[in-house]
């Protein structure tokens, strides 16, 4: 049988090689919030505190405990918008970008 990777860990070690594919993955999990897919949203989330700034160092940067994170980004999580933001802000500030949101008109 072939051997194979952990999904999270290829995600993890792209994210940490490619700047523009954790980027992308940032860009993702926003669109995926504000077009009302937010379970998935907070999986992609998930994997990139993992891959970026890690959980324990969220919990310092936001002043919430590393649990109460785990918990927020789950599949079944429920962050308010304040922490969500804070969370958004730590992970812009760790790759080094800004985010723009645009409106566009509907198909």
């Amino acid at each position: 049988m072939a051997l194979t990777r952990s999904y999270k860990h290829t995600i993890a070690e792209r994210a940490q090689r490619d700047p523009e594919f954790a980027q992308a993955l940032l860009d993702e999990a926003a669109t995926l919030f504000l077009n009302g897919e937010p379970e998935m949203a907070r999986i992609i989330l998930r994997d990139l505190v993992n891959a970026t700034v890690g959980f324990e160092e969220l919990a310092k940067e936001t002043a919430k405990p590393s649990k109460s994170l785990h918990r927020m980004l789950s599949a079944k999580g429920n962050p308010s918008m304040d922490n969500l933001a804070a969370i958004f802000a730590v992970i812009r500030a760790t790759l080094g970008v800004d985010m723009e949101v645009h409106a566009v008109r509907a198909h």
